[in-house]
């Protein structure tokens, strides 16, 4: 039996049918990215409440190369750490588009240049996990948003072994030494660090 033959409209019901199934299964994706995101989030947040510690993103490696430390688990108590991930750590991955990898120290001038250049991080957004930064809070910032800060002449100090390694594709370790408020902490891990290394190389 010969098959039936193709018609213009038989093509374009099966385009339309192809079609349908693309747009469900990438809408199915991106609702589970999303989902993904959102429970993070939440999760995060609880275990921020309890009295449990956070517990440490050993994956993750700072702009030094040691393992990433914390930067805040509970900004002011309100049970909310800092990070992409609420996490308390500036950890970043694939779906952190801004790169939140930048630990500092707030202050009321930064705060007002970041609202000016139309980025408030003032007002609370509950539905973010966000809970409005005030001055001397300890947040991860995009990096992108430092290095506009740095610019300008506001950038605020941060927390080199709390900031992690992706910064540097937008910053230099030097310019970020500039503004280390853990600067003497730094060096000694450095020099550390090159101890090691040429302890390892007088071996080889």
């Amino acid at each position: 039996r010969e098959p039936a033959p193709l018609t213009v409209s038989s093509i374009i019901l099966s385009l339309m049918s192809l079609l349908s199934s693309l747009f469900l299964a990438l809408a199915l994706t991106e609702m589970s990215n999303a989902f993904v995101v959102i429970k993070s989030h939440v999760s995060r947040s609880a275990a921020a409440m309890s009295d449990e510690p956070i517990e440490q993103d050993i994956t993750s490696v700072n702009v030094l190369g040691t393992p990433l430390e914390s930067c805040c688990a509970n900004v002011r108590e309100t049970g909310i750490g800092t990070g992409f991930y609420r996490n308390g750590f500036c950890s970043t991955g694939e779906q952190d588009l801004g790169r939140h990898t930048v630990c500092v120290s707030v202050t009321e001038e930064f705060l007002k240049f970041s609202k000016s250049v139309g980025n408030d991080l003032s007002t609370p957004i509950p539905q973010y996990a966000f809970p409005g930064l005030k001055e001397g809070d300890i947040w991860c910032l995009c990096a992108e948003r430092w290095v506009q800060a740095y610019e300008a002449g506001m950038a605020p100090k941060i927390f080199l072994l709390a900031t992690h390694e992706k910064t540097l594709s937008y910053v230099p370790y030097e310019i970020l030494s500039e503004y280390a408020i853990d600067r003497e902490k730094a060096d000694k891990v450095l020099g550390d660090l090159n101890e090691q290394r040429n302890k390892l190389n007088n071996l080889l």
